[in-house]
């Protein structure tokens, strides 16, 4: 299996803060995350507000947690919400049920570890995360 490294997780953050200024989004936090949920890089743009890089954590955590990104968890909270409340409480409150936690794949589709988004719109922090991976030439999982 192919570890995440640190050059990797700067590479993603780079190309997701390219994407959202091209989208000319709100100020965005990454965080990534190896596949046991231990911190790369977290990094926060000028002007994010202040709980931004536990949101960004909680996501890239959900994806984690669930073995697909949140996008499925936001999904199962609308249809399940005992299942997500469950999840939030023994992980301490940790997971962020909301599109913008993708997992990273490689090309044999093991998980090498997860990026999480905020700032902006879900979809648009979902957008960048897919983006950032992609440039790294790796396979995104939104769920």
């Amino acid at each position: 299996m192919r570890k995440l490294t640190l050059s990797t997780a700067e590479t993603i953050t780079i190309a997701a803060f390219e994407k959202a200024a091209e989208l000319k989004l709100k100020p965005l936090t990454v965080a990534v995350l190896d596949a046991g949920g231990h911190m790369i890089v977290l990094k926060r743009q000028d002007g994010a507000s202040i709980m931004r890089p536990q949101i960004a954590s909680g996501k890239a955590i959900g994806a984690l947690a669930v073995g697909t990104g949140t996008r499925w968890l936001n999904a199962n909270a609308e249809t399940r919400p005992h299942f997500v409340n469950a999840l939030n409480g023994v992980s301490g409150g940790a997971v962020v049920p909301v599109p913008g936690g993708v997992l990273i794949r490689d090309e044999t589709g093991e998980t090498l570890g997860a990026v999480g988004i905020t700032g902006d719109t879900s979809e648009n922090d979902e957008a960048c995360a897919v983006a950032g991976i992609e440039a790294v030439n790796l396979t995104a999982d939104c769920g």
